[in-house]
C-alpha cells in the first residue's frame, strides 16, 4: 500500500503484541512489501491462537482487505484491527471445561463417548459444517481405533495444549493493556443551556 507520494506506508511496531502479530503476518509476506494474499488471513489469525468461524473470518477480511488492491491485505490495516480483536478477547479458544460440557450435552446416555457415525453427522450437518478433509483430520485424532468411538475426555486431553504464559496471545494482550491503559474518555463541556435546562426562575 502506497501513500499519496507513492511511498510504501511505514508500519511502526510499538509493543510486544504488535510484534507478535507482525511476525505472524510477515511469514506469509513472500514479496517483502508488507502485503499478503487475502487467502492467507485465516491461517495467520489461527496461527496467532484465535479461533474464529468462517463467517467471522469473512468479517475480518471485509475490515482489512485493501480497497485499492482487492485480494490483498496490507499490514497497516491488519495490525491495528488484529490488536483490537485480541485485546477485546474475541475469538478466544474454548476452554477444556467448555468443550467437556458441550460433549456431555451431546452424550445424552452419559456413556463417556460418542459413536463415529454420530460425531460425523454432527460435524457435517449442524452449526458450521466441517468439510470432509476437516472431518477426516479430526477423526484421525479423535477415534479410538479399537472401539471406533470418540472417548471425548481423552480426545479433549489430546486436543488441548494451552500455551503457557505469554505464548498465549490473549495473556500478552492483557499485559500490554495493563501497562498502557486507554486514555480516559474525553469529557465534553456542558453548554450554558444544559446547565440552565430545568432550572426555574425564582419568584421576585
Amino acid at each position: 500500500m502506497l501513500d499519496d507520494d507513492g511511498e510504501d506506508i511505514p508500519v511502526p511496531i510499538n509493543n510486544d503484541l504488535e510484534r507478535r502479530i507482525a511476525d505472524a503476518f510477515e511469514v506469509f509476506d513472500h514479496a517483502g512489501n508488507k502485503t499478503v494474499d487475502v487467502r492467507e488471513i485465516a491461517t495467520i489469525v489461527r496461527a496467532l491462537g484465535c479461533c474464529p468461524t468462517e463467517a467471522e473470518i469473512q468479517e475480518i477480511l471485509m475490515a482489512v482487505e485493501n480497497p485499492e488492491s482487492p485480494g490483498s491485505v496490507h499490514l497497516s490495516n491488519f495490525l491495528p484491527y488484529m490488536c483490537q480483536i485480541v485485546t477485546e478477547h474475541k475469538y478466544q479458544p474454548a476452554s477444556p471445561a467448555q468443550l467437556l460440557e458441550a460433549f456431555q450435552i451431546l452424550d445424552s446416555d452419559k456413556r463417556g463417548f460418542l459413536t463415529k457415525e454420530h460425531i460425523s453427522t454432527l460435524m457435517t450437518q449442524d452449526g458450521e459444517p466441517f468439510t470432509q478433509d476437516e472431518l477426516d483430520e479430526m477423526l484421525e485424532i479423535a477415534i479410538d481405533p479399537h472401539t471406533q468411538t470418540v472417548p471425548y475426555e481423552y480426545y479433549i486431553n489430546q486436543l488441548m495444549c494451552e500455551p503457557e504464559g505469554e505464548k498465549n496471545i490473549y495473556k500478552l494482550a492483557d499485559r500490554i493493556l495493563k501497562e498502557n491503559p486507554p486514555p480516559p474518555p474525553r469529557t465534553v463541556p456542558r453548554s450554558l443551556s444544559q446547565f440552565l435546562h430545568g432550572m426555574t426562575v425564582p419568584n421576585v
